[in-house]
């Protein structure tokens, strides 16, 4: 069966596939879930933000075009073009959803239009010319979509007021961030005012990468995406942890994606280390996977086993259906992969919308 959202035949001998992915095989009757389905992590584009920004910036200066190789840099350029109405039309959103079983979509900026490369008078016009076209995209079917806003975090006071804009003025849930801030780390003090704020509104916050700071060793094979945005958002959240920001800051809301990169299968270690070195203590009063637990985080991880390992661990309130559309390392058939895992029929609920529905307030 195909399980396409799209014509794979109109692709002809291109490089790139958006389709069923390869991590797991699919049964041959596609089955849906008799619940509410929520997709929390999605991409619109704005294009005339783009066309704005695009002087202003160096690309070389983002971690994601600046380690990859000629070949996938030519691949994403091909994406780019293959995407182009997948990522901007309102109509072809709709068809994709129903498509996919899907009957609300969350949807933030593609990672390259959080323009922290900019120089701060125009990243703030590109943030707001990005959160004003995602706004008038949503406001077409509330009943159907959301939106998460950009901010531009080089500076924690106008990205607290562009937040504040975004959810007070615009309707938005909350905003995208990138895992770090032109390599600083988000935990730094310099952007404390948006982590305030964030919390002050009840805000969602998605932590979302956009390669690998130091990816000098990722330039082959796609890695700069493949293990570098994992990575990187391990990274981030070991820090958010550790700096004590949700000690200090309790009530955020922080969703991150990709099932959280490698930190959440491997978090023995950090407790570990807490109770093992002075230096790794950090003067946290309770082990990290306490705070670790506060995370939420999407089903972006492809494999039915994984899923139950992130449910059995942070449990079904934490973990929200995704897909990343509509990029190549998309899961075009999310709620199959809940469907075809071992959790319980409550857990599936949960998952495919249940949380997603409480968290956000729908």
């Amino acid at each position: 069966m195909n399980h396409s959202v799209i014509d794979m035949r109109e692709l002809g001998d291109n490089v790139n596939r958006y389709g069923p992915t390869a991590a797991r095989p699919f049964p041959e009757t596609k089955k849906r879930l008799d619940t509410r389905t929520i997709d929390i992590h999605a991409h619109v584009a704005i294009p005339a933000a783009a066309e704005y920004a695009a002087p202003h910036g160096n690309p070389n200066d983002i971690a994601m075009v600046r380690h990859t190789n000629d070949e996938t840099k030519k691949i994403n350029m091909i994406q780019e073009k293959d995407r182009f109405i997948a990522i901007t039309d309102f109509d072809d959103r709709l068809r994709v959803l129903d498509a996919m079983g899907i009957d609300f979509q969350l949807v933030a900026p593609p990672p390259m239009q959080c323009y922290y490369h900019l120089p701060l008078g125009h990243a703030i016009k590109a943030s707001r010319m990005v959160n004003d076209g995602l706004a008038e995209f949503v406001a077409r079917q509330p009943d159907r979509l959301a939106a998460l806003g950009t901010v531009p975090l080089q500076d924690g006071k106008e990205a607290a007021a562009e937040l504040s804009r975004c959810v007070t003025e615009l309707g938005m849930k909350g905003v995208q961030v990138l895992t770090n801030v032109n390599g600083s780390e988000l935990s730094d003090a310099e952007y404390e005012p948006f982590w305030k704020r964030a919390e002050e509104l009840g805000a969602l916050v998605m932590l979302h990468p956009n390669g690998f700071t130091h990816g000098d060793r990722f330039h082959d094979y796609n890695f700069s995406n493949v293990i570098g945005n994992p990575l990187e958002t391990t990274i981030a959240l070991h820090h958010i942890i550790f700096s004590g920001m949700l000690e200090r800051m309790p009530n955020l809301k922080i969703l991150a994606v990709h099932g959280g990169g490698y930190l959440p299968a491997y978090s023995g270690r950090i407790d570990h280390a807490w109770g093992a070195r002075k230096d790794s203590r950090a003067n946290l009063p309770k082990p990290p996977t306490y705070y670790l637990r506060k995370i939420y985080f999407d089903s972006v991880i492809f494999t039915p086993h994984q899923l139950e390992y992130l449910v059995k661990l942070y449990g079904a309130d934490k973990i929200m259906m995704g897909t990343d559309y509509p990029y190549d390392m998309a899961d075009y058939d999310p709620v199959e992969l809940i469907v075809s895992s071992n959790l319980s029929p409550e857990e599936k609920v949960k998952v495919a919308g249940g949380t997603a529905a409480k968290l956000l307030g729908l």
